[in-house]
């Protein structure tokens, strides 16, 4: 028999690695086709010329150029309206 009475495992000890998001090149820097220009949760940033949508919202290049960043106002379904920060490859 044990004198001392089991203490168990903690609940401490793990951890979610972690994901890295955010911008990846910024304006004026040159971009190759299929470089990753920003990682994102939801649609903060929206894809504009020469950029695509991945289906974890992250915006990659589809052709060679410099990064361009602009904002743009976007209606919604309900008619209000939104600011959106668009980015291109041009």
């Amino acid at each position: 028999m044990s004198k001392t009475k089991s203490a168990g495992s903690t609940s401490y000890g793990r951890d979610s690695r972690p994901k890295y998001l955010g911008v990846k090149l910024y304006e004026g820097q040159k971009a190759k086709a299929g470089m990753i220009i920003i990682r994102q949760r939801g649609t903060k940033f929206i894809p504009g010329k020469n950029v695509e949508k991945g289906k974890d919202d992250t915006l990659f290049a589809i052709k060679e150029g410099l990064v361009k960043f602009a904002t743009k106002r976007i209606k919604r379904f309900n008619g209000t309206q939104r600011r959106a920060k668009v980015v291109s490859v041009e």
